[in-house]
């Protein structure tokens, strides 16, 4: 989960550069070293690690193995919410590239 926000959040700072929205314009410009396809597969792996333990816990929770409600409910939210952020990355994404190939040179 921790590498997850760590991914999420480099995107979203190397992505705010690129954009201009940078919290500060004078603000330097990082280099990771981290290319953005290396960033999207970590991202996309951490999102079907979430959805496999919300599975996980809802079939724990409907088969009675001692998994409570909660905990159920939280791996569910969790997983939603990843999905929703890698979805809203995806839309940016391609928006970014219609805009670009929408261009003339």
């Amino acid at each position: 989960m921790a590498t997850s926000i760590q991914a999420v959040s480099n995107l979203a700072s190397s992505s705010s550069m690129m954009t201009g929205n940078a919290a500060s314009p004078s603000a330097p410009v990082r280099d990771s070293g981290t290319p953005f396809s290396s960033l999207m597969k970590d991202a996309v792996g951490e999102v079907d690690s979430l959805q496999s333990q919300a599975q996980s816990a809802v079939t724990g929770l409907m088969t009675g193995t001692g998994v409570d409600v909660h905990t159920a409910m939280i791996a569910t939210e969790k997983a939603g919410m990843a999905f929703e952020l890698a979805l809203a990355v995806r839309n940016k994404a391609v928006q970014a590239y219609q805009s670009v190939m929408s261009m003339q040179f």
